[in-house]
């Protein structure tokens, strides 16, 4: 690559919602491909962290139809052609599909939706190909969770067709694309405003009840965790290191805040547990839009964690009660940005209808779990821990959401603290059942 094209990488990686930072200070091509004539495959380095591109060639001129309102998507003139995103040309979506899964082909391409931390494509409404940017040492979770997951009989995740490494570092995959699907939170969402915008007071004689969703919905989680114990074993649970993990999140986040007293109570409390069942590998970034309902009942996506963490953080063996906390608070957000769609005076009216929507559906979700062979022997035993454990988890999800609120979306920081104190009230919130 000329120094030409590499003065163009820094601002065009600043532009991108999967880059973490702001402007790179130093960024250099440390491998690169010939893929295509007008297509090169890349990793750069930018400033310590490794990123995966795939760049797309033009002449130069007006660009090309697919750029037209994507000009975060462009790096530039150089060399004589115009630089961009290659994954946003059909022609060389479909090389790169080649080089993922040969012998798969493709006419219809299109992107499938707005990520944070990927670039995935949806290709004959039959194949999603997911390409990673952010790239680490080893097995890319998703790939390697997907895989176990097949292997041990768990069948509500998207079949595997292919994957690219390099190195040995996952650089994309292709699985089947389940066309059908609505992801857990629209669902939600659509049960909320109907039943927001009903004369019913219960949610239970809406029409739009979510219950019956929920309790399948807690079901397909359990059955996921026993089948991640069958796939990469169990340990003994660790809670001293778990609460340890919380404790310290809490003091960089609220350490001054009139919950913390309460909060590292509970904490405490799941320290000196003594009977906390076991560790098993978990989703670690679940909620309701990690979810989709089919016509085949619901499947569970993305199992890369949170992709700034790193990758031996995200592969740590956790309580399953962690994925399971992080649901219930989708739920507590669904139903609060529900609300935050209606006028003030209606806001403050429907109140009481968000929190009868939560109760119901967080119970519904839970008898499904409970109901499930196999994962009681990963929980505490006794009904008293379990209840502890579920609400520390719950309570270390809701001050991480504050401290996201905070930075993102500080109107919003009002919710995760409302949670804090549902939690933190002397009888604590009904958590299991």
């Amino acid at each position: 690559m000329t120094e030409a094209f590499t003065d163009l990488l820094a601002p065009y990686l600043a532009r991108q919602r999967w880059f973490a930072g702001g402007h790179p200070r130093s960024v250099r091509v440390i491998a690169s491909e010939t893929l295509d004539e007008r297509l090169e495959w890349m990793i750069v380095d930018a400033d310590g962290a490794r990123y995966q591109l795939l760049v797309g060639f033009a002449t130069p001129g007006e660009p090309p139809e697919f750029l037209h309102g994507h000009n975060d998507a462009l790096l530039g003139a150089v060399d004589g052609r115009l630089a961009y995103d290659g994954l946003l040309d059909t022609e060389l979506a479909k090389v790169v599909l080649g080089r993922v899964a040969p012998g798969q082909e493709a006419t219809r391409v299109r992107p499938m939706g707005v990520e944070q931390s990927n670039t995935s494509l949806v290709l004959d409404d039959r194949l999603v190909l997911k390409v990673f940017r952010r790239l680490q040492e080893g097995t890319n979770p998703d790939v390697e969770v997907t895989a176990a997951l097949t292997a041990v009989g768990f069948t509500s995740v998207a079949a595997l067709v292919g994957t690219w490494t390099r190195d040995g570092i996952d650089l994309a995959v292709v699985q089947e694309y389940l066309a059908s699907g609505v992801d857990g939170w629209a669902l939600a969402l659509a049960s909320l405003r109907d039943y927001y915008g009903s004369e019913a007071e219960n949610p239970a004689d809406c029409g739009g009840d979510f219950a019956g969703e929920a309790s399948r919905l807690g079901e397909v989680t359990a059955r996921l965790h026993v089948s991640l114990a069958d796939a990469f074993d169990t340990a003994a649970a660790d809670p001293a290191t778990w609460a340890a993990g919380m404790e310290r999140q809490l003091e960089r986040v609220g350490s001054e805040s009139a919950w913390a007293p309460p909060a590292r109570e509970l904490f405490a409390g799941l320290r000196e547990m003594t009977s906390a069942g076991r560790a098993v590998r978990v989703h670690g970034d679940y909620h309701l839009g990690q979810v989709l309902r089919t016509d085949l009942g619901w499947y569970v996506l993305d199992f890369e964690g949170e992709p700034a963490r790193p990758l031996v953080e995200r592969q740590a063996p956790a309580s399953p009660l962690k994925d399971v906390a992080g649901m219930l608070r989708s739920f507590h957000y669904a139903s609060a940005v529900a609300l935050h769609e209606r006028g003030e005076e209606e806001r403050h009216s429907l109140r009481h209808r968000g929190e009868a929507w939560e109760r119901r559906n967080r119970a519904a979700l839970l008898d499904g779990y409970f109901s499930v062979a196999g994962v009681a022997e990963l929980l505490p035993p006794d009904p008293r821990n379990l209840d502890l454990a579920l609400r520390a988890w719950e309570l270390d999800k809701a001050v991480y959401e504050v401290a996201y609120e905070r930075d993102h979306r500080p109107d919003w920081v009002e919710i995760p603290e409302l949670a804090i104190h549902r939690l933190l009230e002397p009888e604590g919130t009904e958590t299991t059942s």
